[in-house]
């Protein structure tokens, strides 16, 4: 190894990098003592004339190429490639110098080689980061260390219907529901700013005003010297859970009605049961007309009765889930018969239209007919919306064979549903009743057990006008 320069290569022994004095062709003629203390062991001279002799084999004739480039053009170059040392490669940035003349006149260029592989270390873990990230299911976002969002990915801005440049900047507390009060989140603050990690349920609000349940991890992310540079946060989706706990309440629910409508029909029945044959017993005995009408009045409204109590004990009876041949004109016209118990029916018109010519379908009995009530309550309920008080409220219900399918339509000239909730009928616990008045499972429930048996439900409504649920249900389940 030779060094052909007029002036001290010394001066590069104080900087933290390797420095290395080339000739035009790349032979190695001078190193400051960093370099000298990484390439340890190594004869330069024999060995390794050349700095291409340390770089990585594939890499090697574009390392040349930068080189001439550099002479030949008189500019600077970048370029990053890996050093094979002691059995050890090192990812290294090279910036070739401008090129200078020596000695002898032939030029020179002095090379630094930075050792960039924690660097590159480091790049690759962020990398890997990022397209887990990008591709994860979970809603991830990124604060500085005043809790201003700087990153969220693609899960994120789904999830909350917000857009990248909508989020970038603001603070999380958007998205707050108000129901966890501000002792809570100081509480949630004070542990992350300590370093701790918090991991809890959080209820927050979408941008069209949804609730968004999550399970909530922040984690604070710490420098090299352990201070805090901001705070990592991943939600857990929890709408699914929730809706399961909300349909296992319901569940309960219908259970417990169910055990009291027994209760009921069988302390309701026997007295019942009494007066009709009291009534019989008068109405043989007497010979007036007068009495004989109103008491034939009271025997049909005690046999109603009893009705009632049956078909509620039925309908709140636990499923059995097994199909059966069912007559699809009857399970209406019960479920039209249960729906004029209400009070709200008294001034509604019934149409009923029914094909005789429909077969029996393979079904679950009570589960339709759960269906067919839950669209005729919503139809009574839109028309406690219409607030023209001398209109004539209607629901129409047909049936008609239509190739290998049933087809059902239930249509009321109710208040109709606004184009912006059309899309969300179907949806679970989607309701535009008053809190207390709809669970918003009632046609999410219907939608998915007409689905189970390969049919169809779809609405067309009008706002103001009305609304037709159509159920197209297969000859052949």
């Amino acid at each position: 190894m030779k060094s052909n320069s007029k002036y001290s290569f010394d001066l590069f022994d104080n900087f933290p990098d390797m420095y290395f004095l080339l000739s035009e062709s790349g032979e190695i003629l001078n190193v400051n003592s960093v370099a000298k203390e990484i390439l340890k062991g190594i004869d330069l001279k024999n060995d390794y004339p050349e700095i291409f002799d340390l770089v990585e084999f594939c890499d090697r004739s574009e390392a040349q190429d930068i080189l001439k480039k550099c002479v030949k053009e008189l500019k600077s170059q970048q370029y990053q490639t890996r050093f094979f040392i002691k059995d050890k490669l090192i990812n290294i940035n090279l910036c070739f110098s401008i090129p200078i003349t020596g000695s002898d006149s032939e030029k020179n260029v002095i090379v630094a080689g930075r050792d960039i592989t924690l660097e590159k270390e480091k790049e690759e873990d962020l990398l890997r980061f990022y397209n887990v990230s990008m591709g994860s299911v979970n809603p991830v976002l990124i604060t500085d260390i005043t809790g201003k969002m700087i990153y969220v990915n693609p899960a994120f801005t789904k999830i909350t219907g917000y857009s990248e440049e909508e989020l970038i900047g603001r603070n999380p507390k958007m998205f707050g529901s108000g129901k966890l009060g501000r002792k809570f989140w100081d509480s949630v603050w004070q542990d992350i700013s300590s370093g701790k990690v918090w991991f809890g349920e959080v209820e927050d609000v979408k941008k069209n005003g949804e609730p968004f349940h999550s399970q909530l991890l922040i984690s604070p992310i710490m420098d090299n010297d352990d201070k805090i540079t901001g705070y990592f946060g991943i939600h857990r989706d929890l709408s699914e859970k929730r809706i399961l706990e909300k349909q296992l309440i319901h569940t309960q629910k219908m259970e417990s009605i169910g055990t009291l409508a027994a209760g009921i029909a069988h302390e309701v029945g026997n007295p019942l049961a009494s007066i009709s044959a009291l009534v019989q017993v008068v109405r043989r005995d007497s010979e007036d007309p007068f009495i004989k009408e109103k008491l034939g009045l009271v025997k049909n409204q005690v046999t109603r009765i009893s009705k009632i109590i049956r078909d509620l004990v039925d309908f709140s009876r636990p499923s059995n889930y097994e199909l059966q041949l069912t007559d699809i004109n009857q399970s209406i016209t019960e479920a039209i018969a249960i729906t004029r118990v209400g009070t709200k029916v008294k001034n509604i018109e019934f149409n009923v239209t029914l094909d005789e010519n429909i077969p029996g379908l393979q079904i679950i009995p009570d589960q339709m007919q759960q269906v067919f009530l839950n669209i005729l309550i919503n139809a009574v309920d839109a028309f406690s919306e219409v607030e023209d008080n001398k209109k004539i409220f209607r629901i129409d219900v047909t049936t008609k064979v239509n190739n290998e399918n049933v087809v059902v339509n239930f249509t009321d000239n109710g208040s109709g549903i606004k184009d912006k909730n059309l899309g969300k009928v179907f949806e679970p616990f989607f309701t535009t009743k008053e809190q207390g008045r709809g669970t918003g499972l009632g046609l999410w429930v219907s939608y998915g057990i007409v689905k189970s048996l390969q049919g169809d439900m779809k609405v067309d409504s009008e706002y103001g006008k009305g609304t037709t649920f159509t159920l197209t249900l297969p000859i052949e389940t």
